[in-house]
């Protein structure tokens, strides 16, 4: 898809039978099974305390404007040292949203059909938290704090800044779609990094949970 066939899209809430489709998808991307062993450095275990919201004390900056459409080319996250580049990637034929093959396992998929990150409303990036034989990219992604930073570099050379409001391990008896994949408030530009966590159940290859990092756009460059 190109920038031009995109002009417009940011902004809008995936509505209709998109919308429905995603939900449904993305809730199965979550659980479904997999095709590789965890590494033995695991993501976070199901019930390990993770802060909601910003704690007592840190001050978050203000919501920046949201900004024009523009496809994202790579994801920065300083306090993880994460540099990775940005993979468009569609629903797979589950109806999930279909993360980067293995053999990109350094990259981070975006859901193309949805907003664009910097665009109003909310763009979901997933990523794998490990492969068979090492660490992937969002491996680490639990240990990010409110108040932390991610930088999507844009087309065209701007980059939208994006700020952690919050961090969240999502059970599956407890799982709230809209929260996960919904704007948390009207008209800002928000943005989700989403990986695997909680355990790993060898006997149906599924994870129990999934880690949401939730930002929202406060600066441009």
């Amino acid at each position: 898809m190109t920038a031009r066939e995109r002009t417009g899209l940011g902004g809008r809430l995936l509505t209709g039978t998109v919308w429905v489709a995603l939900l449904l998808g993305l809730w199965l991307w979550g659980w479904e099974v997999t095709d590789v062993r965890p590494h033995p450095s695991a993501p976070p275990a199901a019930g390990t305390p993770i802060p909601a919201g910003p704690p007592p004390g840190v001050r978050l900056p203000p919501a920046a404007r949201p900004l024009v459409d523009a496809l994202p080319q790579r994801v920065e996250i300083p306090a993880l040292g994460v540099r990775a580049p940005v993979v468009a990637r569609g629903l797979d034929a589950q109806g999930a949203v279909d993360p980067p093959p293995y053999r990109q396992a350094a990259a981070v998929g975006w859901y193309a059909a949805g907003p664009a990150p910097g665009a109003e409303g909310a763009a979901l990036m997933v990523g794998h938290t490990d492969t068979e034989t090492r660490p992937a990219v969002f491996h680490r992604l639990a240990a990010l704090r409110p108040g932390a930073r991610v930088r999507v570099l844009r087309a065209g050379g701007g980059v939208a800044e994006f700020t952690v409001d919050e961090v969240r391990t999502v059970e599956r008896d407890g799982f709230d779609a809209g929260w996960v994949y919904g704007p948390h408030r009207p008209g800002r530009a928000e943005l989700r990094l989403i990986t695997c966590a909680g355990t790993f159940d060898r006997t149906t290859r599924t994870y129990s949970a999934n880690l949401v990092v939730s930002a929202y756009l406060t600066g441009r460059g």
